[in-house]
């Protein structure tokens, strides 16, 4: 009978995992495909792999730099979530510690993330058709950095609450000030999930395709916007095996840093789930 549930339990995850990822891997599978496989052959066995798809990605160049879209959204995502992370993380300090905004502060940052980010669509390209913002790298982290708050914020607030009081208490009485405290007691014991914080707030960045494409014309395009511009890079209708190629390449960064760190973002989810 265990036999049999442990083989039901797999067999209910693998099916499970199959078909939620099953849209990254036929996507994977087309971008190995010649277009004329693709047209004859629309299962997921590869009869002649190929990586034609790939070498047209970089062939074309000239007109659709993917290099330029990637290195636009690891600059992008990284300065945002890093711009996030030091916002919040005193933020949180202060929230809890000193209940700066506990009642009024954090809900409404926290309630901001459930708007629909359209609603400042017009606002927010007004204010950077003003300040030139627009079309920069700098720009595009500054939003990013702003979508990424409320998230980062709760996750920081929830590490800090569970931190124990009395060795911060300890520090304050061998006179340790504010930012000697933050710097190296509360920093070190919040690094775990500040650097979970920091994945996360990556992944969010990377994937974002709205102010991507509301923002961005031509310097600071990044991968998301980028990549939709190769389903007709060669004329004469989609190019699937192009398309999903882009779509395999825009995809690995985050991809391989979820793996990487896959331990770190379970960690920060439950963070302050459990008290006690």
């Amino acid at each position: 009978m265990k036999i049999i549930l442990a083989a039901l339990r797999w067999a209910v995850f693998v099916i499970a995992a199959f078909a939620l990822n099953f849209p990254l891997i036929s996507t994977l599978i087309t971008s190995f495909k010649s277009d004329g496989e693709i047209a004859e052959n629309p299962s997921l066995i590869i009869e002649a792999p190929t990586l034609e798809n790939f070498r047209k990605v970089f062939a074309i160049a000239d007109r659709f730099d993917i290099t330029h879209y990637l290195i636009n959204s690891v600059i992008a995502a990284t300065l945002g979530s890093v711009l996030a992370i030091a916002l919040a993380f005193p933020a949180a300090y202060a929230i809890i510690r000193f209940g700066v905004g506990r009642r009024w502060l954090l809900p409404a940052v926290t309630n901001l993330r459930a708007i629909p980010l359209i609603i400042f669509g017009i606002p927010i390209y007004l204010i950077y058709q003003r300040l030139s913002l627009l079309d920069t790298r700098f720009g595009l982290s500054l939003i990013l950095c702003l979508v990424n708050l409320p998230l980062v914020l709760v996750l920081l607030a929830n590490a800090v609450r569970d931190l124990p009081q009395e060795i911060e208490e300890a520090a304050r009485v061998d006179g340790a000030g504010t930012v000697p405290l933050l710097r190296y007691i509360v920093l070190p014991l919040s690094t775990p999930v500040i650097a979970s914080s920091l994945i996360l707030a990556f992944i969010y960045s990377w994937n974002e395709f709205l102010f991507g494409l509301m923002l961005t014309t031509q310097n600071a395009v990044p991968i998301t916007v980028g990549a939709s511009f190769f389903f007709a890079a060669s004329g004469g209708g989609v190019q699937w095996g192009t398309a999903a190629a882009v779509m395999i390449l825009s995809i690995l960064p985050p991809l391989l840093l979820s793996l990487f760190a896959y331990r770190y973002i379970g960690r920060s989810l439950t963070a302050g789930a459990v008290k006690g």
